[in-house]
Order: C-alpha cells, then structure tokens, then sequence
C-alpha cells in the first residue's frame, strides 16, 4: 500500500479487502443513489473568497460541543457494526477518537457494547439511539450509557422505516455469525430466532417504532439528564420544532444516504436548518465530508462541527485504529491548511463571507466608468 495522501483512497483499499455483501453494505445508498452522489458532489458547487495578508501564523481550531472542549471540529459520526470492518472495530474508533481529542459517537447497532467501548479509556463519546416499540429497552440503553459514562445521545429520527437499500437486497445481507449486535445481548426481545443472526437484524430494525412522535422525544428528555442531539433534521420546519422541544443540539443528516434517495445533500440543508435555529442551539453536519475544504464550507454556511462516518468503516477496514487516526489527522491538517489560506485563525473567523455558493444572488458590481 502506497502513501495514503487523503481520505477518499481508503474506499478502495476497503474495498478489496472486505467481502461484497459487507463493502456494500457500507457504501451503498438508497434506491438510485443519487442523494449518495450529492452529498459528494454538492461541496464542488461552494467556492472560496480567501483573504489575504492575515498573520495565520497561528491557528486555533478547538472548539466546545455542549460544554465539551475538543481540539477541532471533526467528531465520529455512528456506523452500524464497526467488527465487520476489523475484528477491533468500535475498540479502535474509540481510541483513535480519544487520541485526536475528539467525540465518538456510538451506534445502537455496534458490534461492540457501551460498556466495552467505555473500557478502552477515556473519552468524550454520545451515544446514538432508536425509539423502540419497547421503551423498556430504550430505558436500559440509556441508564447504560449513561452509567458507562456517555455524555449525550443522539436520537435517529429519520428511520421510521428502513430504506430501499437494492445492493444488502440482492447480497441478502447479514451479520456475519461469528458477530452480534452487542447492546442487544441480555435483553428481552421476545420470541426471535437465536440461531440467525439475519434475523437479529431485520428484527432489531422491526423494533423502531414507526408511531414515533415529538411526544417520544419529551419521553425521552424525562428519563436522562444527558442532553439529547435529533439526528436526521433537513429542513426549517422541523429545525423550529426540534428547538422548541428542547433539543439541544441538531444534526443536519441524510442518514448517510441510505433512508430517501432525492432529498438534498446535507451541505445543500444546512443553511436552511441554520436559519431556523438562530443560534439557539449548535447545528451539526452529517454526511459528504472527505476534505478539509468540505468542513470548512460547512462551518462557513453556520455548521458548529461536522460527523464523519463511511471514512471511518473505510480506513477500519484498510489498516484499523491506524488507519481512523490518520483519516482524523488528514482532516485536521487539511483543515488546519484551508483556514490559514483563507485568512482565518480562529473558527469564529469563518464566515459566510469566506464562501461563495451557486445558489446566491449575484454579487452586484459597481458600475463601470466610461
């Protein structure tokens, strides 16, 4: 394997490494995948206005998340069954999170449980979760996170029902057997085959509650002082309704893609969601993020930090905790190198002015003199 020199090579390092049925799991979208491609491909129509002439000799990029000091702006994002990708798998994102400084944000569907994720050291880590049919499960998810010492959650909103996802259709997906969904283990699921881990899944996914309201949110605010992130937001309507339900953050997401194919990219979302909150609470990004350039244009267009998370199951398969580590160093140096040519030190020196999108109105230029 040659010098990785960014982000996006890990892909294809993955996947040779890994069997179909699981690169495609990771990587595939829903339906036609064009949601896939924009979220990629959205970042190319933003266009930088650097200043110049600014001492940027320093650079500070460490920010505070819900009261959490961390060294940049770039956190984990929650990837489903991170063993698929390396027998490490959650372990290594864990550590790797922690030695760049940085939040992990844990899937309900992890191969690794909260309690073992808590076990490799220190950290600043959220905890991703569904509304189940049985909120006595949702109950004991929380108490345990929150014993294992997880400091906030982030409710998934935008899975009611699962996607269309064609490639885990054709390849029949399943947990390999040899995995399970660790939160899962010692809870009472009802009746459920135990030798089929397939069926693990597709039962775990028949147990988010698809009656699931704003009303279950405000149950879920009474049963943990954690504060509670809503994950899969992309418009104004429901930024405005998040915000006076209490949410105490946002996160602008399309479920990776994998949810409803034609809705917009998460960069082409998030001013609109911005907008909506009017700085009462921090906006997050989720999705499409392979540069630094990309989470300096989210930051620019109001985003407080950005999620990464197919870069992680990538870079796990390619060279695993190494390989999450240099993913989060790429970033942060790239970033680091966007900021200073841009003429800002700090991050609240990034402004909307720093950026130029096809979506604004023309600048008007002064009239020329004849």
């Amino acid at each position: 394997m040659g010098e990785i020199t960014n982000v996006t090579e890990y892909q294809a390092i993955a996947k040779q490494k890994l069997p179909k049925m699981v690169y495609d799991y990771y990587a595939s979208g829903a339906e036609d995948e064009w949601t896939l491609a924009e979220n990629r491909n959205a970042f190319s129509r933003i266009l930088f206005r650097p200043r110049i002439l600014i001492d940027v000799s320093r650079i500070d990029m460490t920010t505070t998340i819900l009261g959490f000091k961390i060294s940049m702006p770039i956190m984990i994002a929650p990837t489903a069954m991170q063993k698929m990708a390396h027998p490490e798998g959650e372990y290594a994102t864990a550590r790797a999170a922690s030695a760049a400084g940085t939040i992990m944000t844990l899937s309900s569907w992890a191969t690794s449980s909260v309690e073992e994720v808590a076990s490799t050291g220190p950290g600043i880590r959220f905890f991703q979760i569904y509304v189940f049919r049985d909120r006595n499960i949702v109950a004991q998810f929380v108490r345990r996170a929150e014993r294992a010492g997880f400091k906030a959650m982030a409710l998934t909103v935008d899975l009611p029902r699962g996607g269309r996802r064609e490639a885990d259709i054709k390849n029949r997906f399943t947990l390999p057997p040899f995995l399970t969904l660790k939160n899962f283990e010692g809870l009472d699921l009802g009746k459920m085959d135990k030798a089929d881990d397939s069926g693990l899944i597709s039962y775990a996914a028949g147990q988010t509650d698809r009656t699931l309201t704003w009303k279950d949110f405000k149950w879920l605010q009474t049963i943990t002082s954690m504060p509670i992130l809503v994950k899969g937001v992309l418009t104004a309507e429901d930024a405005r309704i998040a915000v006076q339900n209490g949410a105490a953050g946002i996160i602008v997401s399309n479920h990776g893609a994998r949810q409803l194919d034609y809705v917009p990219a998460t960069i082409m979302a998030l001013e609109e969601v911005v907008k909506a909150a009017q700085g009462r609470v921090p906006v997050f990004l989720d999705g499409g993020v392979r540069r630094g350039t990309d989470v300096f244009k989210a930051l620019a267009l109001g985003a407080s930090g950005i999620f990464i998370g197919r870069p992680v199951v990538f870079s796990l398969a390619a060279e695993g905790e190494a390989g999450v580590r240099k993913v989060l160093q790429m970033l942060r140096e790239e970033f680091e190198l966007t900021m200073a040519l841009s003429g800002c030190r700090s991050l609240s020196e990034i402004t909307r002015n720093h950026i130029v999108t096809d979506w604004d109105v023309p600048r008007l230029l002064p009239p020329a003199r004849l």
